[in-house]
């Protein structure tokens, strides 16, 4: 067993950065979200363009490709399957390479607007980017509903974003900071009338306030030639909400790569996270090391990844001190030009905190049970390419299993609230994934994706709050530089809740979330935009009791400058 895990990963991380610059029917647990103890075997942000570097791994910005580059490339991510909103923000959010190229003397702006449930939208943009070789950008975004669906301002909420970001690109190596802070402010709206009629209901016991701060620095190779590739970055992210829940994570992540011969390289990935938690009495350090040295084969017929990926994980609340190797094999053949099968193994332990979880659901109860999923294996399989023609594809179908397999239900009694419940057993996930996507040039694209989830739970009755189908079609249209559409629709079904106050089962309505977005730009400075949300005006209820707006709408200006 590892016992000083972190000192060996800091040595890992400062020896290569030097070196690189050198060269899911059983019954619910005993108590509500908590975990049965011998269970856990513990196992429109605009972009300043630098020139890109060739890598086997990610950069630390996304680089904006040119209009002859600009193709249809779909990757399915191995992410965890949300539970959030499909209406993430009020705005359609179009793909990011569709965007219209506005004039290159304008490259800041502001932004102004209003809708009905008494919306407000600002947002700038300003970025310094006249130096050879440093950038500086700022940007600040607010916008929020005064009044929402459930009794007026008890469902108001507003999000408000401020965000500073400085590069230095040097002919060595680019160096980046990050400097963040968010503030989310909502309601727990999900009440029955009967109780706000009740003489003792006090609606500021119902307001709920987030304020995050994030900052993060990132040095990476800049330097093509050489044959030693890195990146690294470490940064903290500070939560704290209205009742005095913190949580503090430190983390730090590392990409390396070493060109063994023209086909061969030596890949090495390490990540290491320092998690602080408390929520009342309740303090607990929460820490995960990750180790993922592999070897890459890559030709224009074959491309063979092999390795083995190793994970520590510590929970002093807990008394878990847990360390597992899991083998990592994936293997890509193009037996025709842009046609490839894929198949391969993995395994991770994915890390469950209060920030992470709160994006998924934010209506989350007091002195939730925090504890990471272990993804003991996934086998998958399946192939993509493009069609030609502007058409591109990709299906893949995955079977994993998993211990402390998560899922979100209302509390008890207050059934405003969401707790999290694991499955203490050895849960089993189909998952059947496919996308088709089109493109004509920079002018249109669309894209149509499906994802199916079929569960096998060991202890849990059913993955609460998890959908068993979810569908996306986005589409973006240009013309002649002037016009920009962007339309999109989701689609969930087979989402489940229970009451357990009255022990009754709820299988959510299937949710149709239609959007549309429209920005007319009036001359070399000025636009004007509009956007209609959840058109089928449906006040669906994507978690238990928790309806959402029904058709809304926003229009306003943009200035140039």
């Amino acid at each position: 067993m590892i016992r000083r895990p972190s000192y060996t990963l800091l040595l890992l991380l400062l020896s290569t950065a030097l070196f690189a610059q050198q060269q899911p029917r059983p019954t619910r647990p005993t108590r509500e979200g908590e975990i049965d103890n011998q269970e856990i075997t513990v196992e429109k942000s605009r972009k300043i363009e630098l020139p890109p570097a060739n890598r086997l791994f990610n950069k630390i910005p996304s680089v904006k490709p040119s209009a002859e580059q600009r193709k249809l490339t779909y990757e399915f991510e191995d992410r965890k399957l949300t539970v959030g909103d499909p209406r993430i923000n009020t705005t359609v959010l179009p793909p990011s390479t569709t965007q219209p190229d506005a004039t290159p003397a304008y490259n800041n702006y502001v932004k102004l607007g209003a809708g009905n449930y008494s919306s407000f939208l600002g947002e700038g943009f300003v970025g310094i980017n006249n130096l050879s070789n440093v950038a500086l950008e700022g940007s600040v975004r607010h916008l929020s509903s005064a009044i929402g669906p459930v009794d007026g301002k008890n469902s108001a909420q507003s999000d408000t974003r401020v965000r500073v970001t400085g590069k230095l690109l040097t002919d060595a190596f680019k160096l980046q900071g990050d400097l963040g802070f968010d503030r989310n402010t909502y309601n727990f709206y999900g009440y029955s009338r009967e109780y706000a009629a009740e003489t003792g209901f006090n609606p500021e016991l119902i307001k709920q306030r987030l304020n995050t701060i994030n900052f993060r620095v990132g040095i990476e190779n800049a330097n093509t030639e050489n044959a030693i590739d890195y990146s690294l970055r470490t940064g903290i992210t500070s939560l704290r909400d209205r009742f005095n829940a913190a949580e503090t994570d430190w983390a730090t992540n590392f990409n390396g790569s070493l060109g063994i011969t023209d086909n061969v390289f030596a890949l090495v990935a390490a990540d290491a996270y320092v998690t602080q938690r408390s929520d009342g009495s309740l303090v607990d350090n929460r820490n995960l090391f990750r180790v993922k040295p592999t070897f890459k084969y890559a030709s224009s017929f074959l491309t063979v990844t092999a390795g083995i990926n190793a994970v520590n994980q510590t929970d002093r609340r807990q008394g878990i001190n847990d360390t597992r190797a899991f083998p990592v094999l994936d293997i890509d053949v193009v037996p025709v030009s842009n046609i490839h099968f894929f198949a391969g193994i993995d395994g991770d332990i994915n890390r469950n905190t209060l920030r992470s979880l709160l994006l998924e659901n934010k209506w989350l109860a007091p002195q939730v049970v925090l504890a990471n999923t272990v993804k003991l294996m996934d086998i998958y399989g399946g192939s993509k390419g493009n069609l030609g023609g502007g058409f591109a594809y990709e299906g893949k179908v995955s079977f994993a299993r998993y211990r402390n397999f998560s899922t979100f239900n209302n509390t008890i009694p207050d059934t405003t609230k969401f707790f999290v419940l694991y499955d203490g057993g050895v849960s089993q996930v189909l998952t059947i994934s496919g996308q088709i996507g089109y493109a004509q040039k920079d002018k249109f694209r669309s894209t149509l994706k499906a994802d199916f989830f079929r569960y096998g739970l060991d202890r849990l009755e059913e993955a609460w709050g998890r959908p068993r189908l979810a569908g996306t079609w986005t589409n973006s249209y240009i013309l002649n530089k002037k016009l920009f559409v962007t339309a999109d629709l989701y689609f969930y079904e087979g989402i489940k809740n229970k009451n357990f106050t009255s022990n009754v089962t709820y299988t959510l309505k299937p949710i149709y979330d239609a959007n549309l977005k429209i920005d007319y730009f009036l001359g070399k400075q000025v636009s004007a935009f509009v956007s209609l949300n959840n058109i089928f005006s449906q006040n669906y209820q994507r978690y238990l009791y928790y309806q959402v707006q029904g058709l809304n709408f926003l229009g306003g200006i943009s200035y140039s400058f």
